[in-house]
């Protein structure tokens, strides 16, 4: 296969000539809901496949990146595709691009839009990889629905050194007539998008000018063009998931199939499971050295505004006992800026190297980056050891949260069975 010699090189000239050759398989997708932004869109896809899954929807899935097996990225009508099934569209695809330069993510994309073509389904819910206006998922030219989850820094290298330009590469999922549900953003995030949309005359979906979510007494509360409903909280963990489970909620009441009274939206907000997101480990060989009454947690969260969430989660529910962190980042995350938010309420921090990552970051130099904000922190050799030396040191049942990267928590999903 003639693999572009950059992993990410964002254009859009190679998948448009690719699927030339495969007869357009993206001409041929039930209704898509696009989705970009820089944290929650895993969450916002997973709150709506539980959903139209509940009401019984046939859904395609199309994420990135993958934890532990790579057909993750892809789920067919509801089921993940079979690896050799995959193996096959990825070989018609090589066929299809005859040796010509095709970046990873491009030629699982095509894949993943002949699967998705040659199987009925009533949505397919489709994440960007990388930014929005150039990456592989913007070839499709008219979708249903576009979302934009909120927008913060990360990818510097590749979408712009501002808030600003970075969510102008969001915005470039924007379609004429096309609404967007907009999750609330930063200031200068929400200016450039609606440039954009004014640009490109996309109407806009706003979360506090067109809808509402919040939480009282234990419910959440959605308040949107249809009136007000009451509903469960969602099943996953963090106050963020409030405003994700929102979102959800406010494109499925302009997606209009499901409606929000129906007893598959409680449903499927009750049901809804997302691996690596604020994830409790309850079993496996990393909980079977816990203490009881212990708790292992697991988030991939790597940018500032994910080690924000973090902090604000710690804070409003793990006051009962200390935390103690075992974190591993890759070396083009701002390791720092992520920490900052956890360095006043973590007991400790164990730093790990992602293994077999190339460019991950060492434990020794994150370790040092988090000792200069004041926490107690040390580099271990492995999340094994880091996990036994916080057990050893404890006092009473320990908390511990493996985070920093999508990376380390799939690797500690696969070695944790």
């Amino acid at each position: 296969m003639g693999l572009h010699p950059k992993l990410i090189d964002l254009s859009l000239g190679r998948i448009e000539r690719l699927l030339e050759n495969l007869e357009h398989p993206e001409n041929y997708l039930p209704p898509v809901i696009h989705v970009a932004g820089t944290n929650a869109k895993g969450s916002v896809i997973a709150y709506l496949r539980a959903i139209f899954e509940a009401a019984g929807k046939l859904v395609h899935v199309y994420s990135s990146p993958h934890l532990v097996r790579f057909h993750e990225r892809i789920r067919v009508a509801g089921k993940l595709i079979p690896e050799d099934a995959l193996a096959v569209q990825l070989e018609e695809c090589e066929a299809a691009n005859g040796g010509e330069p095709i970046t990873f993510f491009e030629i699982t994309t095509a894949a993943a839009f002949l699967a998705f073509a040659r199987q009925p389904a009533d949505v397919l819910l489709m994440e960007t990889g990388l930014g929005g206006r150039l990456d592989a998922t913007n070839v499709v030219a008219r979708p249903r629905l576009t979302v934009i989850t909120p927008v913060s820094m990360d990818h510097q290298q590749f979408l712009g050194s501002t808030l600003s330009a970075i969510a102008m590469e969001k915005a470039g999922i924007l379609k004429a007539d096309v609404p967007c549900i907009l999750a609330a953003q930063a200031p200068d995030a929400d200016t450039a998008i609606r440039f954009r949309a004014e640009e490109m005359r996309a109407p806009l979906y706003a979360q506090g000018n067109d809808w509402s979510v919040s939480q009282v007494a234990g419910e959440m509360i959605f308040e949107g063009a249809m009136g007000r409903h009451n509903l469960p909280l969602p099943n996953l963990a963090g106050a963020h998931q409030v405003d994700n489970a929102g979102i959800a909620l406010a494109t499925l009441e302009r997606f209009r199939d499901v409606k929000l009274s129906d007893p598959a939206v409680a449903q499927g907000l009750t049901n809804t499971e997302w691996q690596g997101r604020l994830q409790r480990l309850k079993d496996g060989p990393l909980i079977s050295g816990m203490p009881e009454n212990g708790e292992l947690w697991l988030d991939g969260g790597h940018n500032p505004a994910a080690g924000l969430a973090l902090a604000q989660h710690a804070n409003a529910h793990w006051q009962d006992r200390p935390l103690h962190l075992i974190g591993g980042m890759m070396n083009s995350k701002d390791c720092r800026e992520f920490l900052v938010p956890l360095a006043g309420i973590a007991e400790s921090f164990q730093a790990v190297a992602i293994p077999d990552e190339v460019n991950s970051l060492g434990a020794d130099e994150l370790a040092a980056t988090a000792t200069s904000l004041g926490m107690a922190a040390t580099p271990a050799e492995s999340v094994t050891q880091a996990l036994a030396t916080i057990l050893s040191a404890a006092s009473g049942p320990a908390r511990v949260l493996i985070c920093g990267s999508l990376y380390l928590a799939g690797t500690v999903l696969a070695d944790n069975g």
